[in-house]
């Protein structure tokens, strides 16, 4: 029988949670790791000398004790963002529903997921090439471990969802998109619950040098303070990372009819094309002055009323610069008396997992009543004159609406806005 969406437009909440990068295998040690002033990154050589980039954010020890909660049966099949994606959805889960079998809470084609990826299996699929080359013979599994929807089939399977699935794949945008694209899908009905984010693992040697062939990634070789420094002066590139972050998306009525804690809610989102360059944002910016203004005029939130911007921020000459204009040309003069900051200063920049990682930090920002700071901020770059909240942590803050924004490479541009519920 087909399901009739609701007219009205449902309200969507955040019941839980998820995340693992270079600075913790779960939110709590990221974040601890961040108002610690700690940094995921480090140096990183390769065989390769024609690969300039020293610094990168690669998990160091991840191995067959994270995944002992998961299935053999799924998890063997899967590339490495996968897993991570099954470990950010673990901790999701189990902080949104405890022990409560999920059948208990809402039916198993009424509970979804939207995980996201950059460049998913890739490099699981260069690695099998390899030793097929080599050798004449990779794993029977090399095709679906190359599939950039193995992560949200792997999470479908191991928790039996069986609604909604998608698995978006847009850059540094994508983890903001499928947060974006889930609460859509609760808003309209067809869904009661959602798992949504995104998950990145970049870092076989063809993969890593045809990211910095182009130029992208940071040319700082000795200074961390210097390898990852968005919105200042000196900054040269991004610093690649990999990781996960997921979000526990849920109805709103079924959340407080099961008396479910709320971390906050989505009010607002917005997804725009700058249709202009692979890799350089659009002159115009008008893609992203759309997503800002459409953002706050869903979540019915005025530019004075934002309490905190969690920015894209990725420490690139080009990005820093237009995505300040964007948001000076989008907000108007409301735009220099609200403190935003950069989060890829501690974690780098995580590609498809970004946008859904920066979501989590909005939450817990909001929570703790805490603005985590750009680190690095050693000298501004004259042209990004916003307050980016330099170098220390702004503790005692009251945060109601919080708008994450994320802008990918092929002129992604997506923003949601987060408001806290009392």
């Amino acid at each position: 029988m087909e399901k009739s969406a609701s007219s009205e437009p449902r309200r969507v909440v955040v019941t839980g949670y998820g995340a693992i990068c270079s600075l913790g295998e779960n939110v709590e040690a990221i974040w601890d790791a961040m108002m610690d002033y700690q940094v995921g990154y480090r140096q990183h050589s390769f065989d390769d000398p024609s690969i300039h980039a020293r610094y990168f954010g690669f998990i160091d020890d991840f191995g067959r004790e994270t995944m002992r909660p998961f299935s053999k049966k799924i998890s063997k099949m899967l590339p490495l963002f996968a897993k991570y994606s099954l470990v950010a959805t673990h901790e999701a889960i189990r902080m949104a529903y405890g022990d409560m079998p999920l059948d208990e809470v809402v039916s198993p084609f009424d509970r979804g997921v939207i995980l996201g990826t950059g460049w998913g299996g890739l490099d699981t699929a260069n690695s099998n090439n390899n030793e097929y080359r080599e050798q004449g013979i990779s794993t029977s599994f090399a095709t679906v471990m190359s599939m950039c929807n193995a992560a949200t089939a792997g999470i479908t399977m191991n928790w039996n969802m069986r609604g909604i699935q998608n698995s978006p794949v847009a850059a540094c945008a994508t983890g903001t998109i499928a947060i974006g694209e889930a609460y859509e899908a609760i808003r309209s009905g067809r869904a009661k619950v959602m798992i949504a984010g995104g998950s990145e693992s970049l870092k076989e040697q063809f993969n890593v040098w045809s990211v910095d062939v182009i130029q992208a990634l940071s040319k700082e070789q000795e200074n961390p303070r210097l390898a990852c420094c968005p919105f200042s002066k000196g900054r040269s590139g991004f610093v690649l990372s990999e990781g996960a972050a997921v979000l526990c998306l849920e109805d709103y009525e079924l959340a407080r009819a099961r008396g479910a804690k709320i971390l906050g809610e989505i009010t607002g989102y917005a997804n725009y094309s700058d249709a202009y360059d692979m890799t350089a944002p659009a002159e115009d910016m008008q893609a992203r002055v759309r997503v800002i203004n459409d953002v706050c005029q869903q979540a019915g939130v005025e530019a004075s009323q934002i309490d905190y911007v969690n920015l894209h921020g990725t420490s690139t000459p080009l990005n820093d610069i237009n995505e300040t204009r964007s948001i000076k040309l989008a907000l108007g003069d409301a735009a220099y008396g609200i403190p935003m900051s950069s989060t890829k200063s501690y974690t780098g920049h995580l590609i498809g997992a970004a946008g859904s990682m920066e979501a989590v930090f909005c939450l817990k920002a909001m929570a703790r009543g805490t603005i985590p700071a750009t680190i690095h901020m050693d000298e501004a770059d004259p042209e990004c004159d916003l307050n980016y909240v330099p170098n220390e942590h702004l503790h005692g803050q009251t945060l109601n609406n919080v708008l994450n924004l994320s802008f990918g490479f092929g002129g992604a541009n997506a923003g949601i806005m987060l408001r806290k519920v009392v």
